[in-house]
């Protein structure tokens, strides 16, 4: 029997993490599958060879695409001549909407089966592109409950595999141990810093929160931040920016979730980290910031009451969200002191994240959405 080819495609350090673990689970059930495409290094390691890095491609925001148009161009044509001239017998699209939808459009036109794993957020903008999903795309795996029945609704085939972060959002350490390896002090507030995993929302947020951090420092003693460096992030490119400002910032490479749960509070952006921190449920600040042309852009297409992943699982405002123009340094530092001075207001939050748990489904996302796959494939 001819070995079977998969390609499989993620723009962003999340969906480098999921089709990892996808990967992974794919080839204990088919041990001889080929696999190649976009990842980064946990698709690289999983054994997925590579067309294109994703953190040479990831963007936030409309208008930041521009600068990495070329790169992200040279890949769509690298990918969809394979799609002639490797033949992959399943193509496998992990989130990242705007690049992966023409490539499932260009599958289709070859006769290719095409599994869309981690949905982009149709219900909240741009809703005309699920015309274009239930027309291209031959399986949905998606991981918010709610999505489900938004698919079905559309004529979609769809299958809710549960949130694959259930599977990774786990503390290796006790919170002591923790504090000794990370060199913290036991009698001091921990404040963790997570401005983001791609370069252009770090350079933007980043900033904003160590001056919310200088802030902090004056009105809190003791205290000590710490930041967990993004795998998809160069250490000298985030050392660069905390020399610019007069605050100790702790950077941890490697080990998120014992930091986020070391944490009394934290500051994080936007994205995946919202959802990793509600599961260890620690309270947080909420930062989303990306340059006025995109922000003005979203405004007019964006409809949804929350932003936060964590807010938008719970249906409603558990956790603070400083958008753009309020997410100055003041009002990040206002917020987080709010959940350091006030117990009782971080002990509501921690008891409502508590509920986001249960609303995500069973543990073994990445093992359901492999035998779909593998389904597909035979």
């Amino acid at each position: 029997m001819n070995t079977r080819k998969v390609m499989i495609v993620a723009g962003e350090a999340s969906g480098d993490l999921h089709g990892g673990n996808l990967v992974r689970a794919m080839r204990g059930i088919e041990p001889d599958l080929s696999f190649y495409g976009v990842g980064g290094e946990r698709m690289r390691t999983a054994g997925v060879r590579l067309l294109a890095d994703a953190a040479d491609m990831a963007v936030v925001g409309l208008t930041e695409a521009v600068s990495k148009l070329w790169t992200i161009l040279r890949a769509m044509r690298r990918l969809k001549d394979s799609l002639t001239g490797e033949r992959p017998d399943l193509v496998i699209l992990i989130d990242y909407p705007d690049f992966n939808l023409p490539l499932a459009r260009a599958a289709r036109k070859r006769g290719i089966k095409v599994l869309y794993y981690i949905s982009p957020q149709v219900w909240a903008w741009r809703k005309g592109r699920i015309a274009t999903i239930k027309k291209t795309v031959d399986r949905m795996a998606v991981i918010l409950p709610f999505e489900e029945a938004f698919y079905r609704e559309a004529g979609v085939n769809v299958t809710f595999v549960g949130h694959p972060l259930l599977d990774e959002v786990r503390k290796k350490y006790s919170r002591q141990e923790a504090l000794n390896r990370f060199g913290l002090r036991e009698d001091a507030i921990t404040v963790g810093v997570l401005p983001g995993s791609r370069r252009s929302e770090v350079a933007r947020i980043l900033p904003e929160m160590l001056r919310a951090c200088a802030i902090l420092a004056e009105k809190i003693s003791p205290v000590e931040f710490v930041l967990p460096l993004a795998g998809t992030l160069a250490p000298d490119f985030v050392r660069d920016i905390l020399r610019r400002f007069p605050v100790r910032v702790t950077v941890i490479r490697d080990e998120i979730h014992d930091v986020i749960a070391v944490s009394d509070a934290a500051m994080v952006a936007s994205g995946t980290a919202t959802l990793e921190a509600a599961l260890l449920e620690t309270p947080m600040v909420v930062v989303y910031k990306v340059s006025a042309a995109s922000y003005a852009l979203g405004r007019r297409f964006v409809h949804v009451d929350h932003i936060c992943l964590a807010n938008i699982i719970a249906g409603r405002g558990i956790v603070p969200e400083l958008i753009q123009d309020d997410a100055a340094p003041e009002r990040i530092a206002s917020e987080v002191r709010e959940l350091i001075v006030r117990p009782e207001k971080a002990r509501e939050m921690k008891a409502a994240l508590a509920e986001i748990r249960g609303r995500l489904g069973a543990p073994g996302a990445s093992e359901r959405t492999a035998r779909i796959a593998c389904d597909m494939l035979f």
